[in-house]
């Protein structure tokens, strides 16, 4: 293996683990992307690359300036990795109610953390859409405050791109293109659109199915119920612009209950410490591998580390 020659080379290139024992007497195997072993702990390291260099061969970032971003906190720290990097001064703009961990992170790394508190009603570990709008207006006040580049995650094109080009294409090659069925929570949709529009390509046959919090199934068309619940940086009750529904074969939903358990096992029965939205993810794909036909072949996504809840209530 050749050296690095900063920790951005490190990004990508995560292992596909089968889950062969919380999945053992299922009918169907599920398969599960490592991304929380990428540098900065989640998927979203990909994202923060592409989106800065697509910037900088655009001429839209240049030397000096500074780069702003709303964030749940996964995003932050794959961008403040890149910034750090590259010489980029950045800010974070996020919620107090995501986990206190992604702050500490992000100011470790040299990161300024702007922090917008909940709405009326707000709980520690639940963002709402609403939340996010508190977020976002302040991130706005903010690009004009300092005159900064806001990457915009949510509406940026390279957000899809940095999956598309990287993250499908590995899944694929690690599966030999022996995939039936790829399931993933929805945030921006960056990583859902990306992935499931390089399998589709590769085979059109690949059903490409999302999941949702079982109280705020937006994307199937169905009422939200309650806008909070534990799948950190997703599912924020509205559907957001990168979202392509022809991409989408059928919906899934979850409680914070079967998210929980999930995750538990994973730590327990697998050896892997991740989030409440990984825990999302398999709790979907075990269900999933319940009623699909004998050999089918599943494959997900376990988007960020457990040593980011730690201060919560997810491993107690």
């Amino acid at each position: 293996m050749r050296s690095c020659t900063s920790v951005i080379q490190a990004i990508g290139n995560t292992p596909l683990i089968e889950l062969g024992r919380v999945g053992k007497d299922l009918p169907a195997k599920i398969f599960a992307k490592a991304e929380f072993m990428n540098p900065g702990g989640s998927m979203k390291d990909r994202i923060a690359l592409r989106m800065i260099e697509d910037a900088e061969q655009a001429g839209r970032l240049k030397p000096g300036d500074t780069v702003l971003e709303e964030t749940s906190g996964n995003t932050g720290i794959g961008l403040a990795i890149v910034c750090a990097i590259k010489g980029y001064r950045f800010v974070a703009v996020m919620s107090e109610g995501n986990s206190p961990e992604r702050r500490q992170i992000l100011r470790a790394l040299g990161a300024k953390v702007e922090l917008v508190p909940q709405g009326e009603g707000g709980k520690p570990g639940q963002v709402t859409g609403k939340d996010l709008e508190l977020v976002e207006q302040r991130a706005k006040e903010l690009e004009k405050q300092l005159n900064a580049f806001w990457i915009n995650q949510f509406h940026n094109p390279s957000n899809c791109l940095g999956h598309y080009s990287t993250t499908a294409q590995e899944i694929w090659e690690q599966m030999e293109g022996k995939i039936d069925y790829f399931l993933d929570v929805v945030g921006t949709s960056g990583t859902f659109t990306g992935i499931a529009t390089a399998l589709k390509e590769k085979d059109p046959n690949i059903k490409c199915w999302v999941v949702e919090p079982a109280s705020a199934p937006v994307l199937a068309g169905k009422p939200v119920t309650d806008p909070k619940h534990v799948l950190q940086g997703s599912s924020y009750g509205k559907v957001p612009e990168l979202w392509q529904p022809e991409l989408c074969d059928g919906y899934i939903t979850v409680t914070d209950g079967e998210a929980i358990r999930a995750a538990r096992r994973l730590a327990t029965e697998e050896g892997l410490l991740v989030g409440y939205t990984a825990g999302g993810n398999v709790a979907a794909a075990i269900r999933m591998a319940g009623w699909c036909d004998p050999g089918t072949r599943i494959a997900t996504i376990l988007c960020d580390s457990g040593m980011k809840y730690l201060s919560t209530d997810l491993f107690k």
